[in-house]
């Protein structure tokens, strides 16, 4: 300790006995030791820092050892301990950033701490530029939505038979996901046939839309596969006769929220969305590519624009859905608070974007 009580008299006293505020200030001061000097350092300085640093850091202040943290993250030969200490913090301001990128913590801690610290760790762990097999199997099985959403939209990860099951089996729950996945480079004819396989129709069309043109024949072959025709996915949606449809309603004075609910519930899409173009003044082609999107938000605004109730607000919900799929409770009833807690002022300026934005 040599070095370190040069710069600071009596730190073995602070170290054993020292007040936050003064260990605080040591360990700051120790640190900034360390990264004057950090690429020039042998094991054995190493080693020391190391011990020093353990004895300051973890007793610091939150926003010290979140700096820290950042800063060691970035270090190639940071003191190898402290790393794994500061990866351990329930404090994902601390663990967050080592987690994210230290390459000094090695697989094993790495699978230890995947194995027993919460959602945030696992997401900053999602981040990391290259993921092996072994960890994206825990993640996956222990990760939320936004956990294996970004771990599958990282072109680092790698996935085991095994994780790529689980995350396909997640797919056909998830069309984030499944666009997500999809545009994977690595993933195979085989794998993205049975991605496909638990996709809507909707999102298939999406994830033909996005990606490239290689993948777009793999997904055409696969629904062939799946289905025995040759689907035409870049065709568009009829809505001539539905228009027919709406328009003599509209003559005969029953164009209204009944007519809708009553299309909605039988699963009759382009009349549906026929329908709500004439009552919201929004072109079919803008409605159509919003509503058949993988989230349910334009859905809640254009209802809350023209005043919908929930019950044909959640219809239109399923209808996007189809009728061989039943959603999440939870997700109904995150579509029903956020469409009670949505102002009409905010729904209309959406709505009015989305008029500037058509064609005359």
């Amino acid at each position: 300790m040599t070095i370190a009580t040069t710069l600071i008299p009596g730190l073995d006293e602070i170290v054993r006995h020292g007040d936050r505020q003064r260990r605080d200030e040591a360990a700051r001061r120790i640190a900034d030791l360390f990264f004057q000097d950090a690429a020039a350092l042998r094991p054995h300085h190493i080693d020391l820092f190391d011990e020093i640093l353990l004895g300051l850091v973890p007793h610091a202040e939150l926003i010290t050892r979140a700096e820290l943290a950042e800063r060691l993250s970035l270090v190639a030969n940071a003191p190898p301990i402290l790393i794994g200490r500061l990866a351990r913090e329930n404090e994902i301001l601390v663990a967050g950033p080592i987690l994210r990128r230290s390459p000094v913590l090695d697989e094993e801690a790495l699978l230890e701490i995947a194995r027993a610290k919460g959602q945030g760790h696992l997401l900053a762990m999602s981040e990391r530029s290259k993921l092996s097999p072994d960890l994206t199997d825990v993640i996956v099985e222990r990760g939320d939505r936004e956990v294996v959403r970004r771990t599958a939209s990282n072109a680092g990860a790698n996935f085991s038979e095994t994780g790529y099951t689980e995350l396909i089996k997640r797919a056909s729950q998830d069309g984030v996901l499944t666009l997500t996945v999809g545009r994977r480079a690595d993933l195979s004819d085989l794998r993205l046939k049975q991605l496909l396989a638990g996709s809507l129709d909707v999102v298939r069309r999406r994830l033909f839309d996005v990606v490239k043109p290689e993948r777009q024949n793999a997904i055409k072959q696969a629904i062939a596969e799946l289905t025995g025709v040759a689907e035409r996915l870049e065709s568009k949606r009829d809505f001539v006769p539905a228009q027919r449809t709406i328009l003599a309603l509209h003559e005969a004075g029953n164009l209204n929220e009944a007519a809708l609910l009553g299309f909605a519930r039988s699963f009759r899409y382009e009349e549906s969305i026929a329908a709500l173009a004439a009552m919201s003044s929004v072109k079919i082609p803008i409605l159509d590519n919003l509503i058949s999107s993988d989230r349910y938000d334009p859905i809640l605004i254009i209802g809350k624009t023209i005043g919908l109730e929930w019950a044909t607000v959640r219809a239109l919900i399923l209808l996007r859905l189809g009728p061989s799929r039943v959603p999440a409770p939870s997700d109904i009833e995150s579509a029903r608070v956020n469409f009670a807690r949505l102002m009409p002022a905010t729904a209309e300026r959406v709505v009015g974007f989305w008029k500037s934005r058509q064609p005359a």
